[in-house]
């Protein structure tokens, strides 16, 4: 017979979790007004790549993709309804029950791990698409990390990459902004010294045996209050894409 090891109270704290991750309103505030923005470049730039037409009702069939630093599956969960099968994996252990309860409420198959993108590329793991989205001014080796990246995904492979640069623009909107006068960060999320610009952040990814192909910049309005991608303001928060040569 199989005993059920599940505590419900235990359940019950990372439901609760769970909505508060997507609550619109609530502390991840912030990642659902930008995560839209965020989509739209992501299909985009996938749909391009591999010739996709996001009018049908799962474009993304038969991809293979990883979102690495998940969270609690913001980006994971429209990946998958869009018919991609989808690894999320996140450093931090107490991320994926939060993520796994929602995917299973929103009746989502997507396969959560706590792990790290190192310990995939040494077990082998493969993608078409990797989703390295604000991890890589976390980390504490950029290019090595950037390198592991490179190496789960296949020939032809797309990975879609965002940070913040660094410049005195970004260290009075990044942190004096958003930590300690809106407060939609703890203070000290954020290091303005591993903030990477643009044309460095290329030459990490040409270094890690990667294609860049496109960049833009996420804009934030402060009038309309919302965020639009920009072909030339690259000054604060920004996304790549690159490709692995086949």
């Amino acid at each position: 017979m199989t005993v059920d090891t599940t505590d419900p109270a235990e359940l019950a704290k990372f439901e609760a979790m769970a909505a508060e991750w997507w609550d619109p309103e609530g502390k991840f505030k912030p990642l659902h007004m930008l995560n839209p923005t965020r989509l739209e470049y992501i299909c985009d730039q996938i749909s391009a790549e591999f010739d996709r037409d996001r009018n049908e009702s799962e474009p993304f069939s038969g991809l293979r993709l990883l979102d690495i630093g998940c969270g609690g599956g913001l980006l994971s969960e429209p990946m998958a309804r869009m018919g991609a099968t989808v690894v999320g994996a996140d450093a931090a252990a107490g991320n994926i029950p939060v993520a796994q309860v929602h995917a299973e409420q929103s009746g989502l198959e997507i396969d959560y791990r706590h792990t790290t993108a190192e310990a995939l590329a040494e077990a082998g793991e493969r993608f078409d698409v990797v989703l390295n989205m604000e991890v890589v001014e976390h980390v504490a080796t950029p290019p090595d990390y950037l390198w592991a990246c490179q190496t789960l995904l296949k020939p032809g492979g797309l990975m879609i990459c965002s940070t913040i640069n660094r410049n005195p623009k970004s260290f009075a909107m990044a942190i004096l902004g958003a930590e300690w006068v809106m407060r939609w960060l703890p203070k000290g999320t954020h290091d303005w010294n591993k903030f990477i610009t643009p044309d460095e952040l290329y030459d990490l990814l040409r270094g890690a045996g990667m294609g860049p192909v496109d960049r833009k910049g996420f804009v934030f309005n402060p009038v309309t209050w919302g965020w639009s991608l920009s072909d030339r303001d690259l000054s604060v928060n920004y996304v790549t894409a690159s490709v692995k040569p086949r």
